[in-house]
């Protein structure tokens, strides 16, 4: 790790982590979690390690076209809060915990429901 992934703020790795997300790469991603993180979005079971990860966000890649648009960043030491949204209008949040200039947990709000709908994908059987 160079020097200025170390120092990097919370708010300044969550500015990475949207413009490497809307790329829609996972593999370059994922390169922003610590190797044992956690990635937990509440309407899906928490997804442990960094290539766990990475599989996650391929998968959803593969799934459909997102982008990520800034509404606000707030940040409170180690932490940092993001306010999203993307283009058809789907809104969210997440928080990031963030160690050493990477990405130690994160925990995500939005409607699942919503984005399968807005990308005309299945909807949940249960």
């Amino acid at each position: 790790m160079n020097q200025s992934q170390s120092t990097r703020s919370p708010r300044e790795l969550v500015q990475e982590w949207v413009t490497r997300f809307n790329t829609g790469d996972a593999d370059t991603l994922a390169e922003l979690y610590h190797e044992d993180a956690i990635n937990h979005q509440v309407n899906q079971q928490p997804v442990h390690g960094r290539e766990a990860i990475r599989d996650m966000f391929r998968s959803e890649f593969a799934l459909a076209t997102m982008v990520c648009l800034i509404v606000q960043i707030l940040e409170e030491g180690e932490w940092a809060i993001l306010e999203w949204q993307d283009p058809l209008g789907l809104r969210g949040c997440g928080f990031f915990q963030c160690e050493q200039g990477k990405i130690r947990f994160q925990r995500g709000y939005w409607d699942r429901l919503s984005f399968l709908r807005m990308h005309g994908l299945p909807l949940p059987t249960e």
